[in-house]
């Protein structure tokens, strides 16, 4: 069965972005952007929130860019084809490999999970990540904590939350003082 995986980045004090709503925050490098293109390549679909969808958009047209890197545009080519299933209460449509939900959370994550396959289903987004949290039903937590203190803003993991024993699977430190996180969750 297909494992779900909550994978964002977060500043030390725990928010995926600061009171201004803005992500820009020092660290990691093509070092870390090279990881992340690696872990796209092993999902399968990635679930998202409306704002996440919104920001992620620049990729869906980022191969016309003639000033992106070889190593972007390998990341724009995989995000382009990689199944998303977008949850919103407001947009009408999408773009892309991306589709609106039509059910609630836990059914289109069972419906996904029972689908053959190999590669994960991500969650992206912090808001989106805490429910998907209080129905129980994410595997895997992987943060990619930055070396900044924001003060506020949205939290990583939603303060609802109920207790989840973790088992630290796997560390590593990236240029700039990021260092990334897996757990596995304790079931």
């Amino acid at each position: 069965m297909r494992r779900v995986t909550y994978s964002l980045g977060v500043s030390l004090d725990g928010y995926t972005v600061g009171p201004d709503g803005t992500f820009d925050w020092p660290g990691g490098g093509d070092d870390l952007f090279h990881f992340a293109t690696d872990q796209v390549r092993e999902l399968d679909v990635h679930l998202l929130g409306r704002r996440l969808y919104e920001s992620m958009l620049y990729w869906e047209t980022a191969h016309q860019d003639p000033s992106l890197d070889d190593s972007r545009r390998e990341f724009a080519a995989l995000w382009t084809s990689l199944p998303k299933v977008v949850f919103s209460r407001t947009l009408s449509a999408v773009q892309g490999s991306a589709r609106l939900a039509s059910g609630s959370l836990a059914e289109e994550i069972e419906r996904l999970r029972a689908e053959p396959g190999e590669g994960g289903i991500a969650i992206g987004g912090a808001t989106l990540a805490a429910e998907v949290a209080e129905l129980g039903l994410i595997d895997e937590y992987r943060a990619k904590v930055h070396p900044v203190l924001v003060g506020g803003g949205v939290p990583f993991h939603s303060h609802r939350e109920r207790r989840v024993d973790l088992e630290l699977v796997e560390t590593r430190t990236f240029d700039g003082g990021v260092v990334y996180l897996r757990h596995r969750v304790v079931r």
